[in-house]
């Protein structure tokens, strides 16, 4: 481009370039825009006529080599309604000037790879792609309801303040991401409210000093393992893979990312969706992990991975999937917030080394669904999660219930024992239910006493020693065969023969077994104490 005297405008400039150029030192919009929501909607396929054409290379030359803004006023780029021919380059550029471009259609990438802006907004725009590798920005990057046709690339990129996703639509580049961003770092806020993602959204390593919100977003990748992959990801408040309430778009121009808010009860609302695995392993959220009213689409091979993740509270109150896995093994929470509807069934769940603190369970949530859960989460025997879950409802003053989930884990080890063992089991969970239930261990020696006292009513034996012996009192002399180790001065001062010996030797053999049971449940209690 040629340049004229004066201002250092490019001589060849068009209609449509001049207007931006004076815009540019006045610091107004060029509003390039026919006044028509059909024809300005840069989604659609009307063609747009030269008037509202820039070249690439323009708008290049106005962001790195600009004119002087007018007196009292400040240079800066404020585009709307524009069609920008040719490949947008400012790879390692610094561009100092505020970008603002609106309801544009981009012909070709936007390269802004390890270039550093103040604030860069594209909203509603038509790109093609976006490289952003390595991109610095000191205030906001906005790329609210654009739509990307070959991904977004934001690779180790840093944001100075917040990044605006909401209401976009990225499809997949040529190795299957819609969004790149391993090692992005956003200093306060990642909003992705309602973004639609057709290919993986890559964000290792990534970090959020503030929140992170896709609410109501829906992420697919029906082609790839995963849809969402966010190994040790750090959100320093809050993650939210939500639901979103539904509200009409504000017609400011100066509001256009105001449409999402909580979902009320009965209103319209959307859900976050999630067509593909997500993984989230070793995620560090400073308040939370909200997954209310998720829903996930999976295959048989893929998973909601949650390993290791650190949170003071989950909240897991979205829909079991149908197909797939949901993985907490050696997750660590505070407060555990969930359905009993929000997880898998049997086999399709794993919780080894999942640590939390306290149960808020949303909805009917009984202790029977609740050792559903455990028991869908060890097809083969584990004794830590009903450990886990037995010191949670103690904590909690549910004594009673955290008895019944260890005998719960009892009985499922015991599936596992020896013949011998498993019989030796089934004796002590009908005697005093492993322990956990002395007072059982009282009401079978009221039961045995009473069967033996009735039974030595009908007889009175003869004395051993005519002249050494206590007077005959058929229940003191049955109580005295059925306590072991105890002597009351009855057994082994009478003679009994036949049928009566054998029923003597039956009670102290049962007496035997009780008196055992009730000192292995003792043992196993304080063992646990």
């Amino acid at each position: 481009m040629a340049e004229s005297d004066g201002d250092g405008r490019p001589e060849d400039l068009t209609g449509p370039e001049r207007r931006m150029w004076e815009a540019f030192r006045a610091g107004t919009v060029c509003d390039l825009t026919a006044r028509d929501a059909g024809l300005d909607d840069p989604h659609s396929g009307r063609a747009w006529g030269p008037e509202r054409r820039v070249r690439a290379e323009v708008v290049a030359h106005l962001l790195l080599a600009g004119p002087a803004p007018l007196p009292g006023r400040v240079g800066r780029l404020k585009l709307r309604g524009a069609q920008i021919t040719g490949r947008l380059d400012l790879s390692g550029a610094a561009v100092t000037p505020y970008v603002e471009i609106r309801a544009c259609r981009f012909d070709g990438e936007v390269q802004v790879s390890e270039t550093r802006f103040g604030t860069l907004r594209l909203d509603n725009c038509a790109v093609p792609r976006l490289e952003g590798a390595r991109l610095h920005t000191e205030g906001d990057l906005h790329l609210a309801r654009c739509r990307v046709a070959r991904g977004i690339r934001l690779t180790d990129a840093q944001i100075g303040t917040d990044l605006l996703l909401g209401h976009t639509v990225v499809h997949r580049d040529n190795r299957g991401r819609a969004i790149a961003a391993d090692g992005l770092a956003v200093a306060q806020d990642l909003q992705a409210d309602m973004l639609e993602t057709h290919g993986e959204v890559s964000l290792r390593g990534a970090k959020v000093g503030a929140s992170m919100s896709l609410r109501g977003a829906r992420l697919s990748n029906r082609d790839g393992r995963r849809a969402l992959n966010a190994p040790t990801l750090t959100v320093e408040r809050t993650l939210y893979l939500t639901s979103i309430g539904l509200s009409s778009p504000t017609a400011d121009p100066d509001r256009p990312y105001d449409w999402g808010r909580t979902p009320t009860t009965g209103g319209p609302a959307q859900r976050f969706e999630c067509r593909g695995g997500l993984r989230l392993d070793d995620g560090r959220f400073g308040d939370s992990a909200d997954f209310y009213g998720a829903r996930f689409e999976l295959r048989a091979d893929q998973e909601v991975s949650l390993r290791r993740v650190q949170t003071p509270e989950l909240r897991f109150v979205g829909e079991a999937p149908e197909l797939g896995r949901v993985v907490v093994s050696g997750a660590k929470v505070v407060k555990l917030v969930d359905r009993s509807t929000s997880w898998p069934g049997p086999g399709r769940l794993s919780m080894e080394g999942f640590v939390y603190e306290e149960l808020a369970p949303r909805g009917h949530f009984p202790l029977s669904r609740r050792l559903e859960w455990l028991e869908a989460a060890t097809p083969e025997y584990s004794p830590e999660p009903y450990e886990r879950l037995a010191a949670v409802l103690r904590a909690g003053g549910e004594d009673s219930g955290a008895r019944e989930v260890l005998v719960a884990k009892q009985r499922c080890r015991r599936a596992t024992l020896s013949p011998a063992a498993r019989a030796w089991g089934y004796l002590q969970d009908w005697t005093v239910v492993y322990g956990y239930r002395p007072g059982r261990a009282a009401l079978w020696m009221a039961v045995l006493w009473a069967a033996g006292t009735l039974l030595f009513l009908r007889h009175e034996p003869a004395p051993i020693k005519a002249d050494e012996h206590p007077p005959w009192d058929a229940a003191l002399y049955a109580l005295d065969l059925l306590l072991p180790v105890i002597d009351l001065g009855q057994q082994g001062q009478w003679k009994l023969e036949g049928g009566w010996q054998w029923g003597s030797a039956a009670l102290v053999l049962l007496g035997w077994i009780l008196a055992t049971t009730v000192a292995a449940g003792a043992s196993r209690l304080l063992r646990r104490g």
